[in-house]
């Protein structure tokens, strides 16, 4: 059986015309205000009236039967007649006609009333409510039951034309993946457990988090899984969740894979509506896009057209939206419900300002969720949960709406006057000496001083962070700015009620933004708790931020929206750290697997006299220019070099350049181009002529994610232990974390930092024939801190000098 709404169903059959005018603008106020006519009307009708009427009627197709389902808003039953009423509010201005939608949408529910209740004829009436002025508007209109009996089969047959025909491919799709074999010849070492486990869980519902390294697999041995709960009816629909546009494309890759072994599967990628924008540099005006105005006349044909094909890829998309001239976001989104599988970015499932609401607020969808590359979904939750306003921003709006919105700038300039309130009045933050254990990641003890653990809680003290401005002083309140929530609603509702009047003016499009800024505030205001910490930032401006500093609860709250998930990574260690801030419990079960290749093809070098802490640097260069040309000059190939920071990547490559200057030189620069990322790694070609040395920064696009094969990439270097930069958000999660758990410090710097380590150095070995090599540099990799989170399969050799790195690296590249 399948199910619709009335008016989800007329929604797709009948509506025409231009795309996301602006009068289609809802707010929150005037959402609550639309609910708060539909109240009043009802109370207001005579005795008799019902209100909320729920209806239903089945139509048996044959193969299926499809269900239409509804509440009609209000129906009164007299001598005289049978009335059926369907309530709709207005605001702004309108002709006073009423939309055939609505029509549409009375006369289904008029159909099914009568049918269920054998009446010859019914009155339709549309009532339309005035929400500025109060004005009631009535429209009637009285039908045979024949009569509504066309209508109702015109209208359904054009969706169960759609219906039908993604029933038939369900069933084509089902009977390819019965028959679907693993589409390799055998299984690599822990790859078929690895495929068990997942199954499992997405068949019988729950979490299940595992780890397992580069190279073994991990996105077939998931997806290959779910199309098979796919076929058996045990999942909907999957998710194939991830941070980066690589990711993106490893999971297309493997789709293909899939078909080429013969299995039928209509998949979309959901690509972001700036990079899918075929008005390139153009702000998005619906009004005046010519790909928004007629789009509703063209979607139909442009969906078909991208439905004839199985992988609907963002080049796809973009075919598809020039030919049919369609937006092509809408157009995926459109799509969305009539795909098997959807690859997307993390915030199209637990962002709470834009999940997919079409596919999650519905009841018991049995979605399944694989969420790759896990281990970069914590730190984008906090900022899915996080929400900030500045007054600077504030100001700038309301002296660009002063004389047009006199009363929206009045309520702006009360919130900028509490702001500032705020800003002078809350505590400074008051930061803990920094104990021993960072201490001595921060250099902050001179040779020779004594290392004993320091007082936990010292008198405050006015040091800035490094990612804060000097004229800008940082305080934190550990409970929300509750006087600042009823000036931002009043603020909400004044620009509310002008946005809706669809009035065109230079600064409606910075109103706009400032508007859902505002409002995604007021959100995150609503589940704040003791997981939040309020952050002023406090100068010639006020900036209030509600920082998250443990989202588990949330993303937990959000899982919820899955039958099923799946957290892969190759770099989920601890995975008790991992499973508890991804929203996991003591009884979802962990899985963690060794590398399938030998571990005699990975040479790792440790280099634990050189210190690379910020301070040491300048003092430590020309020892780490050293360590890296003795790795470079003993083989022939392509090398990636791994830094911190983009600072300290400029501080190595000049000199390097002038240590090796027949080797070429490349190097990540921030804000790269598609073009010129995809440049950079085409530049690691297996027939190099020349050694060719690429400089990264962990974490970064070159970080993880990148497949370089074979000779590729023969070696890499990572200088530092990777430690996210100090700010009063790491602070905060580090004081958090300790008080809760004891490992403050491991949570909010050294896990992560090791995380970064380990991707990069997860970029060496990506099959069964490769052979590298990978030197860490920092006195802190001799510490059981950083040395315990070593994959146990690997075989670490200390090295304390040049020749040593030579001997070592020699002794593995020579032939057995």
């Amino acid at each position: 059986m399948v199910s619709v709404p009335v008016r989800e169903l007329i929604e797709f059959a009948l509506r025409g015309g231009n795309l996301g005018s602006e009068s289609d603008f809802v707010g929150r106020a005037r959402a609550l205000a639309g609910t708060r006519g539909h109240q009043q009307i009802q109370r207001s009708r005579p005795a008799g009236y019902q209100k909320e009427v729920p209806v239903a009627y089945e139509v048996d197709a044959g193969e299926l039967i499809l269900r239409i389902q509804g509440r009609i808003d209000g129906f009164l039953a007299t001598p005289e007649e049978v009335l059926l009423e369907e309530i709709k509010t207005i605001q702004g201005s309108w002709g006073h006609v009423a939309d055939p939608l609505h029509w549409a949408q009375a006369k289904l529910y008029g159909y099914i009333y009568a049918h269920d209740h054998v009446l010859e004829k019914i009155t339709l009436q549309l009532t339309y409510l005035d929400l500025d002025t109060g004005e009631l508007t009535e429209f009637r209109e009285t039908l045979s039951a024949a009569e509504l009996a066309v209508f109702f089969g015109e209208t359904t047959a054009i969706y169960l034309e759609w219906v039908l025909e993604r029933h038939r491919w369900c069933q084509q799709r089902d009977r390819s993946i019965r028959s679907l074999d693993f589409p390799f010849p055998e299984y690599r070492p822990g790859q078929r457990k690895l495929a068990v486990a997942a199954y499992r869980t997405l068949a019988r519902g729950g979490r299940l988090f595992l780890e397992a390294p580069t190279g073994i697999g991990k996105t077939m041995s998931v997806l290959f899984p779910a199309i098979k709960a796919l076929a058996e009816g045990k999942l909907e629909r999957v998710f194939y969740l991830t941070a980066r546009t690589v990711g993106r494309v490893v999971a297309e890759q493997a789709l293909g894979e899939l078909r080429q072994a013969g299995l039928r599967l209509r998949t979309l990628t959901l690509t972001a509506k700036e990079k899918l924008c075929v008005q390139e540099g153009q702000p998005c005006d619906p009004g005046n896009c010519p790909f928004a105005i007629g789009y509703y006349d063209r979607r139909k044909p442009a969906m078909r057209d991208a439905l004839s094909h199985d992988g609907i890829t963002r080049a796809v998309l973009e075919a598809v939206a020039l030919k049919h001239q369609v937006c092509p976001f809408e157009l995926s989104l459109d799509l969305s419900a009539w795909v098997d599988a959807i690859v997307c970015d993390y915030n199209y499932v637990f962002d709470p300002k834009v999940y997919l609401r079409r596919h999650f607020d519905k009841e018991s969808a049995d979605n399944g969720l694989l969420v790759d590359e896990a281990h970069n979904l914590v730190d984008r939750a906090r900022e899915m949960f996080s929400a900030e306003i500045h007054s600077r921003e504030i100001q700038e709006v309301r002296r660009a709406i002063k004389s047009a919105v006199p009363r929206c700038a009045k309520a702006f300039t009360r919130l900028i006057s509490a702001m500032r309130k705020i800003g002078g009045a809350s505590e400074l933050i008051t930061e803990p000496a920094e104990p021993a254990d960072l201490a001595r990641e921060l250099n902050l003890f001179p040779s020779g001083q004594p290392t004993e653990e320091l007082p936990a809680r010292p008198a405050p003290r006015r040091g800035l962070p490094q990612n804060r401005n000097p004229g800008q002083e940082v305080r934190t309140i550990r409970e929300l700015p509750a006087q600042v929530i009823p000036l931002i609603e009043d603020a909400l509702n004044e620009a509310e009620a002008w946005l809706a009047k669809n009035q065109p003016a230079a600064f409606r499009q910075r109103l706009l933004e400032l508007f859902f800024r505002l409002h995604s505030f007021l959100r995150v205001a609503g589940i704040y708790d003791e997981h939040f910490v309020t952050i002023v930032e406090s100068g010639e401006a006020v900036r209030l931020r509600l920082f998250c500093l443990d989202p588990s609860h949330l993303l937990r709250e959000a899982l919820q929206r899955g039958k099923a998930a799946v957290f892969f990574s190759a770099t989920l260690t601890p995975i008790d750290y991992y499973r508890t801030l991804l929203g996991g419990g003591e009884s979802d079960p962990l899985l963690q697997l060794p590398s399938p290749f030998p571990p005699e093809n990975l040479a790792v070098l440790v280099h634990s006299r050189i210190r690379t802490n910020l301070r040491a640097r300048t003092e430590t260069l020309t020892d780490v220019l050293q360590a890296i040309a003795a790795l470079v000059e003993c083989r022939h190939g392509n090398y990636l070099i791994y830094l911190p920071s983009y600072e300290y990547l400029g501080m190595v490559r000049e000199p390097l350049a002038a240590l090796l200057p027949a080797v070429r030189i490349m190097a990540q620069r921030p804000g790269m181009t598609e073009g010129e990322r995809e440049a950079f790694l085409a530049a690691f070609a297996g027939e190099n002529p020349e050694t060719l040395v690429g400089f990264a920064v962990m974490g970064g696009i070159f970080g993880e994610g990148i497949d370089l094969v074979g000779d590729r990439l023969i070696g890499a270097v990572i200088v530092g232990v990777g430690l996210p930069q100090i700010t009063v958000e790491r602070d905060l999660i580090r004081d958090y974390f300790q008080e809760k758990t004891g490992a403050g410090f491991e949570y909010a710097y050294s896990f992560p930092g090791m995380n970064r380590v380990l991707q990069a150095a997860g970029r060496v070995i990506r099959s069964e024939t490769d052979r590298g090599v990978v030197l860490f540099i920092d006195t802190r990799f001799a510490h059981e801190r950083y040395r315990c989170l070593f994959p146990r399969w690997w075989q670490p050799v200390r090295v304390a000098s040049v020749s040593d790195i030579r001997e070592a690296v020699h002794r593995f590249w020579r032939p057995p």
